[in-house]
């Protein structure tokens, strides 16, 4: 398995990074919470885990060893493939599954695009004894701002709703949604952004 890759950032988009080791750039799909940590050019250290397919091999990028870690054991669970994992850790910390997992709070799982209440309460049962309990850390939020592209926060938080699988016109009125917060940040945070577009999703039910 390739636990990570190490080297400088080759280039950007709203899903991906390429990542130059040893002269060979390597494609890491990550959340937007990810990307708004690197920097085109500048050195970068991107956890990973490589999934495997009869036609494919992806890697999946993460900020540390722990969202890699859970992102594996998310995937234990039946249904749970590794863009759905994605889509969790887009949304949640490693820490808040845990703790939702923990207190069977299925609300925070719907929170997820693709996950309605049944499937939630499943996942609070298989995942139940195969997270770990909470750790009692605060789930850390990024602290780098947005990725340098030429896309504006914008375009970048609609790339990532649509890649979860909200519909255009969804996702163009989710990126309203949170524009007053955008517009109140210093440097607006693709990662939390995404978080309270998706919290508006989910209270508009």
């Amino acid at each position: 398995m390739i636990a990570f890759v190490s080297g400088p950032v080759a280039a950007l988009t709203p899903s991906s990074a390429v990542i130059e080791v040893g002269g060979v750039g390597m494609l890491v799909h990550c959340a937007p919470g990810t990307l708004a940590g690197l920097r085109l050019g500048q050195e970068a250290r991107v956890a990973t885990s490589l999934v495997v397919r009869e036609d494919s091999l992806t890697l999946y990028g993460f900020a540390d060893d722990d969202e890699r870690h859970t992102f594996e054991l998310l995937q234990t669970a039946s249904g749970i493939g590794p863009k759905v994992a994605q889509a969790m850790l887009a949304v949640h910390s490693p820490e808040a599954l845990r703790v939702a997992v923990a207190r069977g709070d299925a609300k925070a799982l719907t929170a997820v695009p693709g996950i309605g209440p049944k499937g939630a309460q499943k996942l609070l049962i298989e995942l139940k004894d195969r997270l770990g309990a909470p750790t009692g850390a605060v789930p850390s939020q990024p602290q780098a701002p947005l990725a340098v592209g030429p896309a504006p926060w914008q375009d970048q938080l609609h790339a990532a709703l649509v890649g979860l699988g909200f519909a255009p016109r969804e996702a163009d009125e989710a990126v309203v949604a949170v524009t007053p917060e955008a517009e109140a940040a210093e440097k607006p945070n693709v990662s939390t952004l995404l978080r309270s577009a998706l919290q508006t999703r989910n209270r508009t039910r």
